[in-house]
């Protein structure tokens, strides 16, 4: 697998499309961060650490729906390995205008594209949920 950022977040979007509760990926501390905020804003009910019955490390993501409808209407990776998008403090783009949020990595840790606005921090643009 070349992009297991890719890879999570196209297991949530698949997920949740589908009408599951929960799905579950290989654990790393990027994707507890992106699970993290998605919790903060909204996105997801929670999410937890796991092991599989070989002793490897697991996030398992509570999906969120509304009504039946799920609470993620769309998720995109912007940055790639093969193009990387970094932005400046000022240039960061705005999802939805507002509705939606963008995660960033920057020096400082991943953050929320209206933290790191306030914060004066650029990074890479990493996905947009909304």
């Amino acid at each position: 697998m070349n992009d297991p950022i890719s890879d999570f977040l196209t297991r949530i979007r698949n997920a949740s499309s589908a009408g599951k509760f929960e799905c579950r990926a290989q654990h790393s501390k990027m994707k507890a961060g992106i699970a993290s905020i998605l919790k903060d804003e909204g996105f997801i009910r929670g999410f937890r650490e796991e092991s599989d019955e070989r002793g490897h490390k697991l996030l398992v993501v509570d999906l969120k729906y509304v009504d039946s409808t799920p609470a993620i209407a769309g998720i995109e990776r912007l940055s790639k390995p093969g193009r990387r998008m970094y932005y400046k403090a000022d240039d960061i783009p705005r999802v939805l205008e507002g509705l939606g949020v963008g995660i960033l990595t920057t020096s400082k840790g991943l953050m929320k594209d209206r933290e790191a606005r306030r914060n004066r921090l650029g990074g890479e643009l990493v996905c947009t949920v909304w």
